[in-house]
């Protein structure tokens, strides 16, 4: 699915009115009509008190005619405007008088603090203050009165953005921004509800199609991309019946030191299970007995080094080279990492102290090989890339990279960004469950055995985040997020791709 700017956004409002020949008043009327169905749906005529606090632009407009129509459904409403400056937009106006018309009390106007209303625990506020147009915060009594409806208990939906949430930047600490329980928003999903510092304020989402023209849509470059079930399907590669294990790639996986070999036996059976034809693990000669009696499946070539990686040296050269987990950032190590950069050719997978061993020797980034995949957790991007301002710099600082280096980044948090260039892709599977020790080792297995199956880089980091997302729920369906560990969501891999499937007549083919 595609996330889009709030420019192309308006751009698609006006293309909408122009082709379908409405009014905008009539587009406002469509967009606000599902909020009011889906609020009717799930209350069903309960008598429950809600309460709409309403701006005077077009996210007010929305507010109203979502109140006109749950007064004219027998609901008991209140609604406010808060009433901060004397400019208002024409859709507003005329959906203010139509309260009247239909002889509900007219809106109650905020002026400032002393006009607040009476908010409890068991009212339904519904947030229509300000849309997603939003360029400065919240000042003095509108931000007090965005400060009290958060504090009032009260369940809090927000109409396509939580008041006081800007688009395009984080708040500062203390900004004044609704806290909502629920957010319904128009045709796509805005980019601040997966970032770190702004997903907080949007709670759960649902993405409501309110019939913006599809070819323009279609025809505009997304500001991201949101990768969920759907998506994942469209990168998937069928098997053919006739192919044996030379066909699905040799991986190599890298790295592990006294005491860490558990980390490359992860992403070993992680790209077994992903599908890989070949696994080899490559590890210092203490790693040997572990990996041969808990992965049979694999092969293991030792290191000089008994306790760490000394002088990696194989032959032939496998189709992926996955390295850094558990590995350590050892003199010898490192020098062994830099002749591994120099002479492989083909795109490789790195991870934790491979991470580890680029931040502290920036030289080696000029090495790593064209279309290479970086996995860092927030930490060790920041080690890469700097100190960031907030989540937007954060981007604008890993589009940089990946440009300048030629390299991939998947950026590991709640909702995992792959970044190419200046492409985004955000997953949208995983959970709370998985901030445990080995899942990004995981992770790094399932990358590096798409690559070896002959998926693209950026195809493989994108597919792979979303299978690694999915094994996550999967497991933790049945065992909470507390009970899991990173095994449990290699044991769930081949779920993950059986769900791809689930009720499609098409099956894995």
């Amino acid at each position: 699915m595609k996330i889009f700017t709030v420019q192309q956004l308006a751009e698609a409002d006006k293309v909408t009115i122009e082709k379908q020949g409405i009014t905008s008043e009539e587009l406002m009327e469509r967009a606000a009509g599902l909020v009011f169905k889906e609020i009717h749906a799930r209350l069903n005529n309960e008598s429950v008190p809600i309460k709409i606090i309403c701006g005077i632009g077009n996210n007010g407009g929305d507010g109203l005619v979502v109140g006109r129509l749950l007064i004219e459904h027998g609901y008991y409403v209140s609604i406010y405007v808060v009433n901060f400056t004397k400019e208002r937009s024409r859709d507003f106006l005329s959906n203010y008088n139509k309260i009247k018309e239909i002889g509900a009390p007219w809106p109650t106007l905020l002026k400032g603090a002393e006009d607040f209303p009476e908010l409890h625990p068991k009212d339904f506020v519904i947030d229509a203050i300000f849309g997603i147009g939003l360029n400065r915060p919240p000042e003095g009594w509108v931000a007090d009165l965005i400060h009290y409806i958060n504090a009032s208990g009260a369940f809090i939906l927000s109409i396509d953005m939580p008041s006081g949430l800007f688009s395009t930047k984080t708040p500062e600490p203390g900004d004044a921004v609704i806290k909502a329980n629920y957010t319904l928003t128009f045709q796509a999903p805005k980019l601040v509800y997966y970032l770190p510092k702004t997903a907080e304020f949007v709670g759960n989402y649902q993405v409501l199609n309110i019939g913006l023209d599809y070819e323009y849509l279609a025809a505009a470059p997304a500001e991201a991309q949101l990768i969920d079930k759907e998506e994942a399907k469209n990168l998937y590669i069928p098997r053919k019946n006739f192919s044996h294990k030379g066909d699905y790639g040799h991986s190599m996986i890298i790295g592990g030191s006294y005491g860490k070999i558990g980390s490359i036996s992860l992403s070993a059976k992680a790209a077994l299970r992903t599908g890989a034809g070949l696994v080899t693990i490559y590890s210092p000669e203490c790693g040997y007995e572990i990996l041969q009696s808990i992965l049979p499946e694999a092969m293991v070539i030792i290191d000089e080094g008994e306790k760490e990686l000394k002088n990696i040296q194989f032959e032939p050269e496998p189709d992926v080279i996955c390295f850094g987990m558990g590995a350590g950032i050892s003199a010898a190590t490192v020098k062994t990492f830099e002749s591994l950069l120099k002479k492989t050719k083909s795109p490789m997978v790195i991870d934790a102290d491979g991470l580890n061993m680029l931040s502290n020797n920036k030289g080696f980034l000029k090495l790593i090989p064209k279309n290479s995949v970086l996995t860092p957790h927030p930490k060790e991007l920041e080690r890469l890339l700097g100190e960031w301002k907030d989540d937007f710099d954060k981007l604008a600082k890993a589009k940089e990279f990946t440009n300048k280096y030629e390299v991939i980044l998947v950026i590991k948090d709640a909702h995992s960004i792959t970044v190419s260039g200046d492409n985004l892709y955000i997953n949208n599977t995983g959970n709370p469950g998985m901030a445990t020790a080995g899942a990004g080792d995981v992770l790094a297995g399932v990358i590096t055995s798409l690559i070896s199956q002959k998926y693209e880089p950026l195809i493989a980091a994108v597919f792979a985040t979303y299978l690694h997302g999915k094994a996550g729920d999967i497991a933790a369906s049945k065992l909470s997020y507390q009970g899991m560990i990173a095994g449990d969501i290699v044991d769930n891999i081949g779920a993950a791709f059986l769900d791809l499937f689930k009720n499609d007549d098409r099956g894995m083919e």
